[in-house]
């Protein structure tokens, strides 16, 4: 971060009243925002976005709702209850995946087709290049530590797991993992760094201080991406495809459960506050599904744009 990027404000034209509350989804193969009404669960408005919005992330005061533009270079950030436009930030350089530190200090996009992790100071306003990290092949998806001094991050195509050192920006290590590693996962106290493997169907569970597998889970094919069930326990993974999602108990390290009857490659997930439906992407279509976590059926489709990818609640379940 040796420049600093000033935010462009940029009205598009977009209303939309201000009370509504709207979950949001990204349309990677559309350049565009879905925004569905959770009560009626139909879309009420689709926005133009930058090329390929794959994922998103709030800023910490949770305000705004940040999309990463990988191919148009730049991030929009939205009203994170309206998803009505607030600004744009430019120059961002292929920022595939992003994400922010706990202790809020660092901001880090993860550029999968230029192949490399740039990091950011955050000042809770501004963001400042510190340093752009070359990190071949295909860097994918990221995770903190809980004290926020590493950042661990998949490499699609060399099939390796690499750490980095927040304070200096450089790499720590990296090992190899498995074919195309993508979301991780830390189980609590940081004890174990997991890892889908979506060339495989299995979870990687790795021992990161002893740059070690420990142990494989099996899930289903195209193990993909986390989220947590908010019990304390569990965590759900995608299996983009086997078109199923897992159930993890993170204490034992097996899984517990798998839910079926779903649409083709199911990938970003997010609970409703009240912890009872799950929603979820499905990237091989042009749907948004609802599960009931009660009977863990698919109860409803919601037909969005094409390649949904990222989804936000703004009144979602918190992830711990």
């Amino acid at each position: 971060m040796r420049f600093l990027l000033c935010a462009v404000s940029l009205f598009v034209g977009f209303q939309h009243p201000a009370e509504a509350e709207n979950v949001i989804v990204l349309n990677s193969a559309d350049a565009s925002v879905s925004l569905i009404d959770e009560a009626t669960q139909k879309v009420v408005e689709t926005l133009p976005v930058g090329k390929e919005p794959h994922h998103l992330m709030p800023t910490p005061d949770n305000q705004s709702l940040i999309v990463a533009n990988s191919v148009a270079n730049n991030l929009v950030f939205l009203d994170a209850k309206t998803g009505k436009v607030q600004r744009w930030l430019p120059d961002i350089e292929d920022p595939y995946q992003l994400g922010f530190s706990y202790d809020r200090k660092w901001f880090v996009t993860n550029g999968l087709r230029l192949d490399r992790v740039d990091i950011y100071h955050y000042d809770g306003k501004n963001f400042t290049l510190a340093k752009r990290v070359p990190l071949a092949t295909m860097p994918s998806h990221m995770v903190f530590s809980a004290d926020s001094k590493i950042v661990f991050v998949t490499l699609q195509v060399s099939g390796e797991v690499a750490a980095i050192d927040l304070a200096t920006q450089t790499v720590l290590w990296k090992m190899p993992v498995g074919r195309s590693p993508a979301g991780l996962w830390l189980t609590p106290g940081d004890r174990y760094l997991l890892i889908g493997m979506t060339g495989a169907d299995y979870v990687a569970v790795i021992d990161w201080r002893a740059r070690k597998i420990v142990k494989t889970i099996h899930t289903d094919k195209g193990a993909h991406n986390f989220r947590s069930m908010v019990d304390g326990r569990h965590i759900l993974v995608s299996n983009r495809v086997g078109s199923t999602i897992s159930i993890l108990d993170e204490n034992t390290l097996t899984n517990v459960g798998t839910i079926t009857g779903l649409l083709a490659g199911p990938d970003d997930m997010e609970l409703t506050a009240d912890k009872r439906y799950l929603w979820v992407t499905f990237r091989f279509t042009r749907y948004v599904g609802v599960i009931d976590m009660k009977t863990l059926k698919l109860v409803n489709t919601i037909k969005v744009g094409k390649s949904p990818h990222g989804i936000y609640f703004y009144n979602r379940a918190p992830l711990a």
